[in-house]
């Protein structure tokens, strides 16, 4: 009787009407509430509307298959209040936007993910002697409760032929609660700007996310958008298994307050779509949570390796402190790598770096014989020596890269990866070019290098660095008989994988570290490595970012923060420390290389701060133990924390400018906790958990320990 019925139409539209006239929040909170229930049970009575519920993950779909997302959770404002068009494809002639929801069918579902249900939801689209039909397939896993995957497919059930240009899924319009930061977002893209990626949103705000190239040096990512407010939040991303030239955009219109995500395939080329001919979109995934984006962060990995992407588990050693000799730059000398080894050996540090500058030239990896004029046995000698101090040596290394005028390509000039016009792509900030990842010989002379860094010159392990690294752009040269030219940007992780693979069958404790220089590290390039890096933050805050971003995705990961040099005011050892990373230096001793122009020297002010933190470090080795990620929230939360739990002590640090008031230590349970400031040796006193609340005054940061009193 009621599917007949104008009650729900009528009595949502007062509702909208009474909330948009409202000014006081707590009513107006009430009936947001009421106004959510009475969509919930008139979707349940309009025909051809479909409500999915999956732990707190609503997804409500009208007849014209457009869709709203919604958290069970909240108490307050919904995420939207109707259904927005979340999928749909663009031709050059039409939007195909508005599909009539013919049919629905759920089927028990088991894969290798897990058990669960799958809906299909079918419609059709007709309009101008144009049809389409519509499958909408979700999964829903009983082992990812509050997440939904979606794969659409179009087929094209006219005689006529459609261009298109774009497929988008997932695009939803979220609503704010009013807080002073619209939203905090997580956003996973690598350009030449190193933008954080973590940060708040406000009106005006626009970033594209794309995955494939944005400039000569960056692209590539994690291809996941996260958004939140205090209270809850939504992300959406893709799961496929190879890297996908995809687009996150977010959005917020100047004078708006909802903040607009989706996920968008664009084509270069139009795609044609003839009669019967069918487009399929990645999968991609929606999931609602609590908290910041730690939560769906550590959900999509979990996905990931459940989808059988294998992530490599840290080597012990890659939890060892380390220093490198990029202080002294370019110009360093063989002298002062040796000499600086005792001071390294004296800090308790266990890594020596040899970093750019020992090579020919970039692809030409054999020694330069005006530093080595021993040559490649020199460099042996040197290691052989790093080792005789009880020290580790990695080696620094930018593979892909290869000068024009290198013997490499000079011999090999089919190497080269070359665009539409088949001109070599130019890696600018090293000019260099690129040379494919999908080409046999490239492969073949990666492993050579491999061989020689690790068998012949006894390195333990690998530093990659470069931006470029972290996606390459569409090969079209002929030579490389590739199905097409986006196979290159495919490929990149098959080739990371070879390298990872090589090192270890040579040294199956080898400790690889992927440096892609500021970028948002690919989440297809993790697989092969086991020591992520913070590459050249920005800042102390890009530091406890990335660590945050990182520990969620891989569960257990050894996290280098890079060199100290790079936090604010170059000593910033709490960021690090505090995070869980590992600790690392690139300091000058006795004396700065006359080229320099960075001030890296350890004077013996210096040395004192240094000595006690290396110390602290080999003591502690907070890096090696459980990141507790989901306790604060990195945006919303004053100040910000982070907490690791070592046995029964957890490890709190905060950091803010200046704090002077309360801090709340959360995750302790109903037990008596002694409090001490472990960096200062200053007791605190004692508190009571599981909600204690604790009175403090610092600057920049506070680092403690709570532990049972017994």
């Amino acid at each position: 009787m009621l599917k007949n019925s104008r009650f729900f139409d009528d009595t949502i539209g007062w509702l909208k009407l009474a909330i948009q006239s409202l000014n006081d929040q707590k009513i107006k909170m009430k009936l947001i509430s009421i106004l959510l229930c009475c969509c919930l049970v008139q979707s349940c009575t309009k025909k051809n509307e479909v409500v999915i519920v999956h732990g707190n993950l609503v997804m409500r779909f009208d007849a014209a298959m457009h869709s709203m997302v919604l958290s069970e959770d909240t108490a307050g404002r919904p995420l939207m209040l109707e259904p927005v068009v979340s999928e749909y494809i663009d031709t050059k002639t039409f939007s195909a936007k508005d599909f009539e929801l013919m049919s629905v069918v759920t089927t028990d579902l088991k894969d290798q993910v897990g058990k669960g249900k799958r809906w299909m939801l079918k419609g059709t689209y007709t309009k101008d002697g144009y049809s389409l039909e519509k499958q909408i397939a979700i999964k829903l896993y009983d082992n990812f409760p509050g997440l939904a995957t979606m794969k659409v497919g179009y087929y094209n059930r006219s005689s006529k032929t459609m261009d298109v240009t774009r497929w988008v899924n997932n695009a939803y319009s979220i609503l704010s609660q009013g807080d002073t930061a619209l939203f905090w977002s997580f956003q996973g893209e690598s350009t030449k700007e190193r933008r954080d990626w973590i940060l708040p949103l406000s009106p005006g705000f626009s970033q594209k996310n794309f995955m494939g190239m944005n400039n000569s040096d960056y692209g590539g990512g994690i291809p996941v958008t996260d958004v939140w407010r205090h209270d809850q939040g939504i992300a959406v991303g893709h799961i496929e298994l190879i890297p996908k030239m995809v687009s996150l955009p977010v959005s917020i219109e100047r004078y708006q307050t909802s903040v607009n995500i989706g996920i968008q395939m664009e084509y270069p080329k139009p795609l044609e779509l003839r009669q019967n001919d069918s487009l399929a979109t990645a999968e991609t995934f929606v999931t609602v949570h609590p908290g910041d984006c730690f939560n769906p962060l550590k959900k999509y990995g979990e996905l990931l390796r459940a989808k059988r992407l294998v992530f490599a588990l840290p080597e012990p050693a890659a939890y060892e402190s380390s220093w490198c000799a990029w202080g002294y730059m370019r110009d360093v000398t063989l002298n002062e790598i040796i000499g600086t080894l005792p001071k390294v050996k004296e800090l308790g540090i266990s890594w020596v770096t040899i970093d750019d500058g020992f090579q020919q030239a970039e692809g030409d990896w054999h020694v330069n014989k005006k530093k080595f004029p021993g040559g490649d046995a020199q460099m042996k000698a040197l290691v052989d020596k790093i080792h005789s101090y009880g020290l580790k040596a990695m080696l620094w290394w930018a593979p892909l890269a290869a000068d024009p005028d290198s013997k490499l390509l000079s011999d090999h000039p089919d190497l080269r990866l070359l665009d539409e016009d088949s001109f070599p792509r130019n890696i600018s900030w090293w000019n260099a070019y690129y040379m494919s990842p999908a080409y046999g010989k490239t492969i073949a002379h990666t492993k050579e290098m491999v061989d020689l860094f690790i068998n012949q010159w006894g390195f333990d392990g690998l530093k990659m660095d470069g931006g470029f690294i972290n996606a390459v752009p569409a090969d079209y040269n002929s030579l490389h008989h590739l199905k097409y030219p986006e196979q290159s940007y495919e490929k990149l992780p098959a080739f990371f994988d070879t390298i990872y693979q090589t090192a270890r069958q040579i040294n199956p404790k080898a400790v690889i570290q992927n440096c892609p220089c500021g970028a948002c590290m690919s989440i297809y390039n993790m697989p092969s490595m086991n020591l992520s890096v913070a590459s050249d933050p920005l800042n102390s805050w890009q530091v406890r970012l990335k660590g945050k971003t990182y520990k969620a995705l891989l569960g257990t990961t050894a996290y280098f923060g890079d060199h100290v040099e790079l936090s604010d005011g170059g000593n910033d050892f709490a960021t690090s420390f505090g995070i869980g990373a590992v600790l690392g230096t690139k300091f000058t001793w006795p004396k700065e290389n006359p080229t320099v122009t960075e001030n890296n020297l350890l004077t013996p002010e210096r040395e004192k701060v240094w000595k006690k933190w290396f110390s602290l470090y080999n003591a502690k080795m907070l890096s090696k133990e459980t990141y507790l990620g989901g306790l604060y929230d990195i945006g919303y939360d004053k100040p910000e924390t982070h907490v690791i739990q070592k046995g029964d002590t957890l490890h709190y640090a905060f950091y803010n400018k200046e704090w002077k008031g309360k801090i709340a230590l959360r995750g302790l349970t109903k037990k008596l906790y002694r409090v001490h400031d472990y960096v200062n040796d200053i007791d605190l006193g004692n508190v009571k958990g599981p909600s204690a609340l604790l009175s403090v005054n610092f600057k920049g940061s506070l680092l403690i320990e709570v532990y049972p009193v017994k």
